[in-house]
């Protein structure tokens, strides 16, 4: 007999964003957009446009910039690490 209850709550799956960060290893930005995301336990998709050309293009169609970091959240694209609009788009409450 189990003498212990757990309680599970999971965020639905219509609420989740999907997340993808368009990045390079030696951009400071990138890294401190990525620790923001830690920090404020956001699952994201990582791509690395240096060497992922596909990615890339992809990045330039959407934004008609080279410059990283790019954020794409539910289709919506964020160019810099603009903390506001990320914050605002991602619904986190600081």
């Amino acid at each position: 007999m189990c003498d212990k209850i757990y309680l599970l709550t999971f965020k639905p799956l219509k609420d989740m964003k999907k997340v993808i960060l368009y990045s390079t290893p030696v951009c400071p930005y990138c890294v401190a957009l990525k620790s923001f995301f830690e920090d404020n336990n956001i699952e994201f998709e990582e791509k690395d446009v240096s060497s992922d050309q596909i990615a890339l293009e992809r990045m330039m169609e959407k934004t008609d910039s080279k410059g990283v970091p790019v954020v794409e959240i539910d289709e919506e694209f964020v160019v810099g690490f603009d903390k506001k609009k990320i914050t605002e788009l991602l619904e986190i409450n600081k």
